[in-house]
């Protein structure tokens, strides 16, 4: 069975290092500048794909040098693209990101083209979407596309993983759609309206997920790893202790959605399929950049 993603991507980003992040009004001096591909969409399918996973990707580019450039690296990582469309009308998306000296980042996101993905753009990959076992996808598309995409992919008997970044308003009779929930901490805290900080008030939290429907909450905590829950079961997983030094966090929590994918396409049990989806997350964070950092199933194996 394939994996199939349905997630806008922002084919070239601008990264910016320096030892803090500005405030408003503020310029600082960087020390580095990196440009390349990257959004989330992109790199959950190169995650995915460099994990030897079969990953189909539905969206939408305009016809620019992005556009190429990205198509380059999905060809490299193994990506299909005979799901992607081309709008001369519109550009394909970009990013923007501050990161400070301890990995921190700030990101500034245009979609470009992917928003303007709709319905018929799912409808004309019907057949993709039913040869395949996991269907993930995020925040990045036009809200009703992704809700639309959802159902088609749970009609069609997908496993469903929303990543709601950047998080927006969810209407609550979809929550229904989703059997996995992918929030970090601060997108658990928008769609509850209240803080979460003690481990008391993740259980929390995860409770109220669970009764708006979902089937199962997944919260990354960044360093401090990640919380599982669902009506059987509820459980920490530790970060990975790593050997190596953080340099980036772009694109960690896309590596931890596109190898928590493979993984359930691979029929691991969830907790497992959790500490392997940490595992990938972790190792990206000592990578420079977000799509480059994605290690392949070989390095996993080997870290």
């Amino acid at each position: 069975m394939e994996l199939t993603l349905n997630i806008n991507f922002l084919v070239s980003y601008l990264c910016f290092f320096g030892d803090k992040i500005p405030v408003k009004g503020e310029t600082v001096l960087g020390n580095n500048h990196i440009v390349g591909p990257g959004g989330k969409g992109s790199n959950q399918a190169i995650a995915a794909a460099r994990l030897d996973s079969k990953v189909n990707f539905i969206t939408k580019v305009g016809k620019d040098n992005h556009a190429d450039m990205a198509f380059s690296l999905y060809k490299e990582a193994g990506v299909n693209v005979e799901s992607i469309s081309q709008d001369s009308n519109f550009s394909t998306g970009v990013a923007g990101i501050m990161i400070d000296e301890n990995g921190n980042n700030a990101i500034n996101v245009f979609a470009g083209a992917a928003a303007h993905l709709k319905n018929e753009d799912i409808d004309k990959n019907l057949e993709v979407i039913k040869k395949s076992k996991i269907f993930l996808t995020q925040m990045e598309t036009p809200d009703s596309t992704t809700m639309y995409a959802l159902k088609k992919a749970k009609d069609n008997d997908c496993l469903t993983i929303l990543n709601p970044a950047p998080a927006r308003k969810i209407n609550e009779n979809d929550f229904e759609l989703l059997d996995f929930f992918t929030p970090n901490e601060t997108e658990a805290e928008f769609y509850l309206s209240r803080k979460i900080e003690t481990n008391e008030d993740i259980k929390n939290a995860a409770k109220e997920f669970l009764n708006k429907g979902i089937k199962n909450i997944i919260i990354t905590l960044g360093e401090k790893g990640i919380y599982f829950a669902n009506k059987d079961e509820e459980y920490f997983v530790d970060a990975l202790k790593l050997k190596d030094e953080v340099i980036d966090t772009t694109g960690a929590g896309d590596a931890f959605n596109g190898a928590f994918a493979v993984a359930l396409s691979n029929e691991l049990k969830y907790k497992d399929a959790l500490i392997f989806a940490n595992k990938v997350a972790a190792i990206s964070t000592t990578r420079l950049g977000a799509a480059s950092s994605m290690p392949t199933l070989k390095e996993v194996e080997e870290y």
